[in-house]
């Protein structure tokens, strides 16, 4: 049973709700943890047979051609080598290369491109609503005369929120052959907003060819240990992505484990009910206490903290329970993951004692 700590200082991380990274507090489903006990005897061998047949469940699934079909090593592996394949071309081109990110968001991409000496420009979220500032982000290409990459997470991280579909699509639709556009849709899976609509789709129908859509199986497939993903694109952009990936980069558990948890649908219904569960149990007590949150499209929720964010943090901590970092581009939220219906519990009577003690 969890307990709260209370107030004493926990420092064995083992013992701490972990609720900072997004993974998925169910763990992998038992047919996951069977499907890889079964392949053990199959581990001395290289796992061609399987890394197939997930590739090919992968591309049925979303209704395209293996050749539109890359794995990785979770998304991240993706996500480097689109960035490194845009700043060859360039190079090799002669021209100028920049990544352009809303912020705040995911960093990966940011961070390889850093490491390769490529400029990032930082737009900030709008101010009303925290989305995507579709004009500014415009802008920012508009103003570079090179290659510009867009990389643009939907649902976005840390906010949670969905970006509007129809301002998307058009503007990638629209763009010019020098702009190229990365979406990453980590947390697609716990979707329900009907107005969402997925890269894959454009993708599908031809919408540009400078288009990339990366996902991962760390999130609502309970997977992230096991760090396998992939991308979807036009058949020549993934050919020239997949020269800059590993070989063998899927191991025999990840492929196996994946392999089973596309199958089995009642554990993917169940993980999302109880991502549900969990965000409408976190949304009334901040209801009660009055704190901000944003509508969450994921199995994270940002909400409001009246006080030092980093204080908050801590104080968290001390009482058993790990919570994401700062984000300072938008000071005075938080960014918890959305746990088991009885971690919830455990951070409701944290967030309830804080109150009490003037904390939030």
């Amino acid at each position: 049973m969890l307990t709260n700590t209370n107030n004493n200082t926990n420092n064995n991380t083992d013992k701490l709700l972990k609720l900072d990274f997004n993974e998925n507090s169910l763990g992998m489903s038992d047919s996951a943890k069977a499907a890889i006990i079964n392949a053990l005897g199959s581990a001395a061998r290289y796992p061609d047979k399987q890394r197939r047949k997930l590739l090919t469940k992968v591309a049925a699934i979303n209704g395209v051609p293996e050749e539109q079909v890359l794995l990785g090593n979770g998304s991240i592996e993706s996500i480097r080598a689109v960035v490194q394949m845009l700043h060859d071309k360039a190079l090799k081109t002669n021209v100028a290369f920049q990544l352009v990110i809303p912020d705040p968001t995911f960093g990966c991409a940011a961070l390889y491109a850093v490491s390769l000496g490529v400029p990032v420009v930082k737009v900030p979220l709008t101010t009303d609503n925290y989305d995507f500032d579709f004009e500014r982000l415009q802008e920012a290409a508009d103003e570079f005369a090179g290659i510009s990459l867009f990389y643009l997470c939907n649902p976005n991280n840390p906010t949670a929120i969905i970006t509007a579909t129809d301002k998307l699509k058009n503007w990638i639709k629209n763009a010019p052959e020098n702009h190229y556009f990365l979406l990453d849709e980590a947390y697609f899976g716990y979707v329900t907003d009907p107005s969402f609509e997925s890269g894959v789709e454009w993708i599908k129908q031809e919408l540009s060819d400078n288009l990339v859509v990366v996902r991962t199986f760390s999130k609502l497939f309970g997977l992230a240990g096991l760090r396998v993903g992939y991308a979807i694109a036009n058949p020549q952009t993934i050919l020239e992505i997949e020269s800059l990936m590993s070989t063998d980069n899927i191991n025999l558990s990840g492929a196996v484990a994946a392999i089973a948890t596309l199958e089995d649908e009642a554990f993917l219904a169940h993980s999302l009910q109880t991502t549900n569960q969990a965000r409408q149990m976190m949304e009334a007590t901040l209801d009660e206490l009055g704190l901000r949150y944003l509508p969450s499209q994921t199995n994270f929720i940002f909400h409001e903290i009246k006080g030092d964010v980093q204080t908050y943090i801590d104080r968290m901590r001390e009482h058993g329970i790990a919570v994401g970092r700062e984000f300072p581009s938008i000071p005075s939220f938080n960014r918890i993951t959305l746990g088991t219906p009885e971690e919830m519990t455990v951070v409701i009577e944290a967030l309830k004692l804080f109150r009490e003690k003037g904390w939030v």
